[in-house]
């Protein structure tokens, strides 16, 4: 089988491999796409790996199953998450998947970016989901990133009604813009330095979209009269806008940050501010199993258009341009590579 192997952003050469077969209590799906996740291009996270196949939001047809696989069976129209938790120990017990020393252990064989991948059997166990009949393969590689969102949202207490400032209005941006409108949210504000993103904030959901610049709080208190948001939503590492969430976040709110910075690096935060006015610092990292249903949910039901956000569908033998892509963040909102074209 053909698959994309990762040097670096600017190297990914298409090779060839031996099929995977399913051993006992495990599944091989033939990929139909999976999408460019901008955690693949973070040169920081996965040059220290590389070589490697990458790819995480998968879907795709299951074309073997291993002795003692009752649940599945070949055929079945899929989506797979690559990280699983154990759903036993005291952190998942908790709530707290994120930090399960189980769920970054699990990885798909050899990873999405390939015609065919095996998954184990704590994957066929909790870690496989069904695609609804309405839902397509390329919507299928959003449940897990929108599970990601899902979990964020609902850590930091998301209600209907409260207004959200989303800085950063990349791919995890706009479905957290979606995902909050489908919540009830009252008003949504969006940022980001590119015009082109800011009008697509304002296609998929949001109220106010502002250029990233320092009067961003004054813009958002301009557009909410007078009030900052009750929740900020960093999704950017860019340090003016972790800045700007700080100044942004009204008395008694919340930041989360979701997207992660590289190692080592630090910002200052203001602690007599975050004392004095009561403000909330969370962050957040994957979605576990049940916030991948929620994200199925949405999607079937129309609530959130992940469709719409496609830009780009690539063969495999084009993974790199895609990843060059989702690298420059000008043309592209989601990439998708479809591993069968």
């Amino acid at each position: 089988m053909r698959v994309a192997v990762y040097h670096k952003n600017n190297d990914v050469r298409l090779e060839e491999r031996p099929r995977p077969v399913a051993g006992p209590g495990e599944v091989c799906i033939r990929v139909e796409a999976s999408g460019i996740c901008g955690s693949d291009v973070m040169e920081w996270y996965r040059l220290p790996r590389a070589p490697l196949v990458l790819g995480h939001e998968v879907a795709g047809q299951i074309v073997e199953v291993g002795d003692g696989v009752t649940r599945f069976q070949p055929g079945d129209r899929v989506m797979a998450t690559h990280h699983v938790p154990c759903n036993a120990c005291r952190y998942c017990l908790r709530d707290r998947h994120n930090v399960c020393a189980t769920l970054r252990t699990t990885e798909f064989d050899p990873g999405g970016f390939a015609e065919y991948v095996r998954l184990s059997p704590i994957h066929v166990d909790r870690g496989i989901f069904r695609l609804p009949d309405s839902v397509s393969y390329e919507e299928g590689t959003f449940f897990e990133p929108l599970a990601c969102v899902v979990r964020a949202q609902r850590i930091a207490r998301m209600s209907p009604g409260t207004t959200v400032a989303v800085l950063g209005s990349g791919i995890s941006g706009i479905l957290h813009v979606q995902a909050a409108r489908a919540s009830g949210a009252g008003r949504i504000l969006a940022t980001d330095v590119s015009e082109r993103r800011l009008e697509l904030a304002r296609r998929f959901g949001a109220d106010v979209a502002i250029s990233a610049s320092p009067e961003v709080p004054d813009r958002i208190r301009a557009a909410n009269d007078g009030r900052l948001a009750e929740l900020v939503l960093v999704c950017t590492a860019a340090p003016p806008a972790i800045a700007q969430a700080f100044r942004s976040v009204d008395r008694g709110g919340t930041i989360l940050f979701f997207a992660p910075a590289s190692p080592g690096v630090t910002f200052p935060v203001p602690l007599h501010d975050v004392w004095k006015d009561g403000i909330t610092i969370l962050h957040s990292y994957a979605g576990p199993p049940r916030d991948i249903e929620i994200g199925r949910d949405l999607i079937a039901s129309r609530r959130v258009d992940v469709a719409s956000m496609i830009t780009h569908r690539l063969s495999l033998a084009r993974t790199g341009e895609g990843f060059r892509l989702v690298e420059e963040a000008q043309e592209s909102l989601k990439v998708i590579v479809e591993p069968q074209r």
